[in-house]
């Protein structure tokens, strides 16, 4: 499939929605969905902060043997004004979620829009309709496609450049989403905190009347696929019960170790133990948005070589700690913070040598104190907020 994004766009100066009638069309050919795909570099053309996704990767999402299509069914649609395409939205029902929550949620995504309201109104219904019809009771979102990809709307922090796999909006959206009867769900919170971030009392403390019973290891990059199963299997255990939680399967596991190896670091993905059994985990990943914001979401026919100089000869100098758990067992407790600690220093190290000056830890829920007192800890500061939106259906 093509990776070039659109060959033209309107006038940078033009504030006038397109002429013509306003109408939405399934994503149902080939047309529409490079269409959909293609939208955003229309919408953010004047927008600095925005990062274009390499459109290889976004393909991936849509993409027949994408696994979570093994659990969920998506539908996707463009609205358009005369011939121009000036919003998206995609609906999903997932069936692992509907199975752990039992609370009769679908979800929206990819929302993107014109700032008018008929715009998101008439996306909205389609998604609330496709829904309704198949008998759920409420919408939640977005998630693009679920909890376990990029999900959020940013309503806080456009100033400044999403990290990798987290999402940017135009201020307007929020807005143009309540308008629609949307409520706060749920706010998800990034912070930012200085790579060489100093010791403190606290921290010394808890590591000291830990020390004897945790110790952290590297992933083996010999074995990755078994060293990703385990960390994945302390993830679903320390994330059960959290709000929104859904279980990777293991071809989701499997199709993420694979996404994301060429990237990884393995000294930056650390397995912490209590006593010699495996008890936490931490997975730092450099932040590929910082080198490919240039590249315009294509990586022919030079971008691949752009990418590969920049990650390995500069390399970035921001990273994003993606994952982050603590087995179930040893939350809220000296242990627990020692594991959380221990993972931290132990990183902080390899991350520091590589030439990272800055980390986005994200996402983390908003009602979870310990975490974020943990953070605060470290000096983190809360930089980017985003919002999942919920209504009864």
């Amino acid at each position: 499939m093509s990776e070039n994004p659109p060959s033209s766009v309107p006038d940078p100066g033009q504030d006038e929605p397109p002429a013509g009638p306003l109408r939405v069309v399934p994503v149902q050919d080939k047309a529409t969905h490079q269409a959909f795909l293609q939208l955003p570099w229309r919408l953010y053309q004047n927008d600095p902060n925005w990062v274009p996704p390499l459109l290889l990767e976004q393909e991936k999402i849509f993409a027949a043997d994408n696994p979570f299509f093994e659990h969920a069914r998506c539908e996707r649609w463009l609205a358009l004004r005369g011939e121009t395409p000036v919003g998206r939205i995609s609906a999903q029902i997932d069936q692992l979620h509907l199975k752990e929550h039992q609370d009769g949620a679908g979800f929206f995504g990819m929302l993107e829009a014109e700032d008018q309201e008929q715009t998101f109104q008439v996306l909205f219904e389609a998604a609330e309709s496709w829904l309704r019809e198949a008998g759920l009771r409420r919408i939640m979102g977005p998630f693009n496609l679920s909890i376990n990809q990029e999900c959020g709307m940013l309503v806080e922090g456009f100033d400044t450049r999403p990290s990798m796999l987290m999402g940017h909006a135009l201020p307007y959206m929020p807005r143009r989403t309540e308008q629609n009867g949307y409520i706060k769900e749920q706010d998800l919170i990034a912070y930012m905190i200085a790579a060489d971030a100093p010791p403190t009392a606290i921290r010394s403390l808890v590591l000291r009347k830990t020390a004897k019973r945790i110790s952290t290891r590297t992933v083996s990059g010999k074995y990755f696929q078994q060293e990703l199963v385990l960390v994945f299997d302390i993830f679903n255990d320390a994330w059960a019960g959290n709000w929104g939680f859904v279980p990777f399967t293991l071809r989701e596991i499997e199709q993420l170790g694979k996404d994301l190896k060429p990237v990884l670091n393995t000294n930056f993905v650390r397995i912490a133990s209590v006593d010699d059994e495996p008890a936490a985990f931490m997975v730092i990943l450099p932040n590929i948005n910082e080198v490919i914001a240039d590249l315009n979401g294509r990586l022919l026919p030079f971008g691949w070589l752009k990418l590969w100089w920049r990650m390995t000869v500069r390399y970035p100098k921001s990273a994003r700690m993606l994952l982050m758990g603590v087995r179930k067992q040893y939350q809220d407790s000296l242990l627990g913070a020692g594991l959380a600690y221990r993972l931290i220093c132990d990183t902080q190290e390899a991350v520091l040598k590589r030439g990272i000056s800055q980390v986005e830890l994200s996402w983390v829920l908003e009602g979870n104190s310990g975490v974020r007192d943990i953070i605060r800890e470290f000096g983190g500061v809360a930089y980017k907020r985003y919002r999942i939106f919920a209504k009864d259906l």
